[in-house]
């Protein structure tokens, strides 16, 4: 498949649509699918007779998967540097989603998942079904959240976004909206009428009063009634003491929070933390995108990554061999190299003040 077949591109009405196509991967981004991604917005933005972006996701069983983690594990193997430039040009199509000046429509039906969530959650009308899974499931691959996840989850109420950066835990429809990840709920049996709608819109105004004529309540999800254990352990100052109060708090949820994340990643739990708490502090999209740049420039070179994919997705046997294997191997300057500046290989998306956090 060519990069043209894997993003599908056409008009009807005045909505241009942009369709991820690759099915069998279950439409999981590549290098190429990015470029022809943001071409794509500078000639909606340039055309006078689109009034509108829709992105949707081929197939059945979701908008995007993320990442294709295995050439990344590749790249780093062969010590590449491919993979750079990919996130280079992602997160600068996530910054392009977040500032784009038409209705930039995402479908988040079904499973979406990293980099799907940076190509969708950015967007101005992000709309969720029944079926929708998303999550950052980064720490368990030995990775960190990325286009721009730590900005999004950094924003969510209380600590229920370091809740899901930690875990990698997947929400459906209710919580993606109590977190600010998602706008609106249409059952997934009214997207065709719904589409129907939108591609009859001539204005960017009626774009948004169709997709608000089509929403409903979304079935009831499951953070709300566990903010009061989430806010309360996630506000301790370290990822050890945060397991501690999970484990100890007597919430069986919590107890299995406490399992889910001492199964990941030492260093790279260490670093969420950290580039959660410091994109709260930043002052914009882009300032915290730079940081994330830094942070996976440093992990693609380290240990955890290559192990991760190697145990979730090429061998499988679910049994990372972290490197180190305990929290109290990770130190704080082993967390600080990964906000470290770039020099001339920074992303420069934001300002100059965004280096610090």
């Amino acid at each position: 498949m060519n990069h043209e077949d894997s993003v599908l591109l056409h008009t009807e009405g005045r909505v241009r649509h942009i369709t991820l196509n690759r099915p069998r991967a279950l439409n999981a981004l590549n290098h190429a699918m990015v470029l022809r991604m943001a071409e794509a917005l500078d000639a909606a933005e340039q055309d006078p007779s689109v009034v509108a972006v829709l992105l949707a996701g081929a197939g059945e069983r979701g908008l995007c998967a993320g990442g294709d983690i295995r050439s990344i594990r590749d790249d780093a193997l062969a010590g590449g540097r491919t993979s750079l430039e990919f996130w280079r040009d992602e997160y600068r199509l996530n910054a392009r989603i977040a500032r784009f000046p038409k209705p930039y429509v995402a479908l988040m039906d079904g499973i979406v998942m990293g980099g799907g969530v940076g190509v969708s959650a950015h967007g101005s009308l992000r709309i969720v079904t029944e079926r929708s899974r998303i999550a950052m499931p980064e720490t368990g691959i030995g990775f960190v959240p990325d286009v721009g996840g730590t900005h999004l989850l950094g924003a969510a109420p209380g600590e229920l976004g370091l809740h899901l950066a930690l875990t990698g835990d997947a929400v459906g429809a209710a919580d993606a909206l109590l977190c600010g990840l998602a706008d609106h709920f249409v059952p997934s049996g009214d997207l065709p009428a719904l589409l129907t709608a939108l591609d009859t819109c001539a204005t960017p105004d009626a774009v948004v009063a169709t997709a608000v004529r089509y929403a409903g309540t979304a079935p009831a999800g499951e953070l709300s009634a566990h903010r009061e254990w989430i806010d309360a352990c996630y506000a301790a100052d370290t990822v050890e003491e945060i397991v501690e109060r999970l484990d100890g708090c007597g919430v069986p949820a919590a107890k299995q929070a406490a399992a889910t994340i001492l199964a990941k990643s030492p260093t790279v739990l260490k670093v969420t933390l950290a580039a959660v708490r410091r994109a709260r502090r930043l002052n914009s999209l882009e300032a915290v995108l730079d940081q994330e740049y830094r942070v996976s420039s440093t992990a693609f070179t380290g240990p955890d990554l290559v192990e991760g994919v190697r145990a979730q997705i090429i061998d499988k046997d679910r049994n990372p061999r972290w490197s180190p294997a305990e929290l109290a191997g990770v130190t704080d300057e082993d967390v600080a190299r990964h906000f470290a500046p770039l020099g001339d290989g920074e992303l420069g998306l934001g300002p100059a003040t965004g280096v610090s956090g």
